[in-house]
């Protein structure tokens, strides 16, 4: 409680509200960069996971995993925030899997669950072809020309031309490359939001 009046009391102050949400957001970056060179498999088997804050092995997992374990770093964990509103919205979530109820294993290791989730959350942003429109922490969701669907994290840094940098694993480990327009965009969500100067 004291936390949220706090919050509220500094968040009155435009200026120091948009520094509370860049410190966040960096400090997602921050975490996703952390699992370079430790998260060096990628490996999509599924796995019975500990409920709530379960996680596959460090070297190992996917690309919404290093989406999972930076925002579990920043206070959240998906998979249970994704497994209470499966559970009670199940039938606004994707169908692609067939499933007739939710599983703490694998729901919040799927891109289409987390979109949805980053959806209702009221998290959704414009998809453009423009790197200034995307900011640290900004999560990234794209179609591979292979078909499969793919989560990133911006980056802070940016390649030579200002294009910024993502971190993800599609499919060496977790890495930082300047790989956010090589496939086509089809969702961008900001979890700290930030006020306009």
């Amino acid at each position: 409680m004291m936390k949220t009046l706090l919050f509220l009391l500094f968040c009155s102050l435009p200026a120091l509200c948009q520094e509370v949400a860049t410190a966040s957001a960096l400090g997602l970056v921050a975490a996703a960069r952390s699992q370079i060179g430790k998260t060096v498999v990628y490996d999509p088997a599924y796995a019975s996971l500990p409920y709530p804050k379960g996680d596959v092995p460090l070297e190992r997992g996917v690309c919404c995993d290093v989406v999972i374990r930076a925002m579990r770093a920043a206070g959240v964990d998906l998979q249970q925030v994704v497994h209470e509103d499966m559970k009670a919205n199940f039938s606004v979530y994707p169908k692609i899997w067939k499933l007739t109820r939710t599983d703490t294993n694998i729901d919040h290791r799927r891109v289409p669950n987390l979109a949805k989730y980053f959806e209702r959350k009221g998290k959704s942003l414009a998809v453009s072809q423009e790197g200034k429109d995307y900011a640290a922490g900004d999560f990234v969701v794209c179609r591979l020309s292979n078909g499969l669907i793919h989560i990133m994290l911006v980056s802070d840094r940016v390649s030579e031309v200002g294009t910024p940098l993502v971190i993800h694993n599609i499919g060496q480990g977790a890495r930082e490359e300047d790989r956010l327009f090589e496939f086509k965009i089809e969702g961008h969500y900001r979890w700290f939001r930030t006020i306009p100067r």
